[in-house]
């Protein structure tokens, strides 16, 4: 059968010839690496420096912890070491701002994973990552390796302001090499590191930030403050309180009677924070976000 064309056209003329066909530009693949637990750690460690108040929490511990200590030495009466009054207490009373920064410190500790519950972001964390345990490590390493380098330079700054401004009034020479000293400077830091992990680790077993900041004060202020106005009798327990037992590494633990030994009581606060870390790890694996 012929093609039928329009009188005057011949067959050529009667169609327009197709437009050549062009390929569609092929998309390049982006393979996904495998879920490493060093990559978890990076997104973790982006994550955390990504928000302002990691930046402002940090600013304000240095200056809690080096300002309070300077504001101790160059007030009150000048500190002289004797029998009673040992080189490492008086490092003990510039550490004073120890205190007050684990209490900022447990904020942003608490909210590393309450804040992911909180906004939701919680799900598409674990939709990455559906093994969950490597968040919680993650979590875990880029809090300590945060902390622990930061408070440490702050204790050894402090320490050296302090007993610059209490040498200047007349007061004794403390050095690194006195008894316990040493020791002191290291445990504050040692101590906050710890009290981190076990503010991170409230915040991923109650899953909400009120609930998580109202356990972290209870701990670590209330319940001591609480049992030091009862009877001795019945205070027994009151070393083995977590801030109390991880304040004789560092020399101001709210109780005096049957006080542990500095590196006994720094063991029972890490027995705290394995408990409640384990805790954590079970409900992450164990429960929907």
């Amino acid at each position: 059968m012929s093609a039928m064309t329009r009188p005057g056209l011949t067959p050529a003329q009667g169609a327009p010839a197709p437009a050549p066909m062009t390929p569609a530009p092929i998309a390049p693949v982006t393979v996904a690496g495998p879920v490493t637990q060093a990559r978890v750690v990076r997104a973790e460690w982006t994550k955390l420096r990504a928000l302002r108040s990691t930046r402002w929490c940090t600013l304000i511990t240095v200056a809690l912890i080096v300002g309070v200590g300077a504001l101790v030495a160059g007030s009150g009466t000048v500190y002289r070491v004797s029998a009673g009054n040992s080189a490492a207490a008086g490092i003990s009373g510039a550490l004073l701002g120890v205190l007050i920064a684990q209490l900022v410190l447990g904020v942003v500790a608490v909210l590393a994973f309450s804040g992911e519950y909180g906004t939701g972001m919680i799900r598409a964390t674990l939709a990455v990552v559906p093994a969950r345990l490597p968040v919680l490590w993650a979590k875990l390493i880029v809090l300590a390796g945060l902390v622990l380098p930061v408070t440490m330079l702050c204790a050894f700054v402090d320490f050296f302001a302090a007993t610059a401004i209490e040498s200047a009034r007349g007061g004794s020479a403390i050095t690194l090499t006195d008894p316990g000293v040493l020791r002191t400077v290291v445990g504050s830091s040692l101590y906050l590191t710890v009290v981190v992990i076990i503010g991170l680790a409230l915040g991923a077993l109650l899953r909400k930030t009120a609930a998580g900041l109202s356990a972290f004060a209870a701990v670590f202020f209330v319940i001591p403050i609480v049992v030091g106005t009862l009877p001795h009798n019945i205070t027994g327990f009151a070393p083995y309180l977590p801030s109390n037992a991880g304040g004789d590494l560092w020399g101001l633990s709210m109780t005096s009677a049957h006080a542990l030994s500095p590196w006994t009581g720094f063991a029972v606060l890490c027995g705290y924070a394995v408990v409640l870390t384990a805790a954590a790890a079970w409900r992450l694996r164990r429960r929907d976000a």
